[in-house]
């Protein structure tokens, strides 16, 4: 499928499947969002609740390295043991994420040989890209994940339900509830109510939250039990 860089609304770029009209982060602002989203609701909520020195997470959906390089820099910047997992069934290629420069982006390009350590590093193999910073990067479809109790919080930025409904449903949901340990968390973008239902339906606790710039809501959901 064709794919083409574009430049959103804060400067930061993504990248637009123009067969679908399917973008791999808001065209309001791809940092702000990531930054909103997967930081602030998602990684920062989960330590201002729980005190932990390390974090597992799974991020649905690895993309453009973003959440990966902003997450990379938390850890850093609060001295925290992150474990990161992304999966991925189409990576991007070299020319497509050295094109979103976000190392030069974050920080003004304090990050830059890091971003680029995110990319090139072995899949199904654990890379050391920092001693705060474990990565995993794994090549398989989400319904393969089969990880139980591995996970504190997952980042669940999958394609929208517009264009993959698959994705959005009880039996994926399932697999994220399982994944997770008790009181974990998983953030995304998406708000559409059949997507809190179904993830309700699976055992998670729902909350509706204010949405990243030109988006009104957005989900948390919380393994309880």
């Amino acid at each position: 499928m064709k794919r083409e860089i574009m430049k959103t609304d804060d400067g930061s770029f993504t990248i637009h499947l123009p067969e679908i009209n399917e973008h791999y982060h808001s065209k309001h602002g791809a940092l702000q969002e990531a930054l909103h989203v997967y930081i602030k609701k998602g990684l920062h909520h989960l330590l201002s609740e729980y005190s932990k020195t390390s974090i597992d997470i799974l991020e649905i959906g690895l993309g453009t390295g973003l959440n990966a390089l902003l997450t990379y820099v938390f850890a850093k910047n609060h001295q925290l043991q992150i474990n990161y997992t992304g999966v991925e069934a189409f990576p991007i290629n070299e020319s497509e994420w050295q094109a979103m420069d976000y190392g030069n982006f974050v920080e003004k390009g304090i990050y830059n040989a890091i971003y680029e350590e995110i990319h090139q590093s072995a899949w199904e193999a654990n890379n050391t890209i920092d001693p705060f910073f474990l990565l995993r990067k794994e090549k398989k479809k989400f319904e393969d994940i089969q990880d139980v109790a591995a996970y504190d919080l997952i980042y669940f930025d999958a394609f929208g339900a517009r264009v993959q409904p698959e994705l959005w449903t009880e039996e994926i949901f399932k697999i994220m509830f399982n994944a997770l340990r008790k009181n974990g968390v998983m953030v995304t973008y998406a708000a559409k109510g059949s997507v809190r239902r179904a993830m309700q339906a699976v055992g998670f606790e729902v909350e509706r939250l204010e949405g990243p710039p030109g988006k009104r809501e957005m989900l948390r959901a919380t393994k309880i039990s």
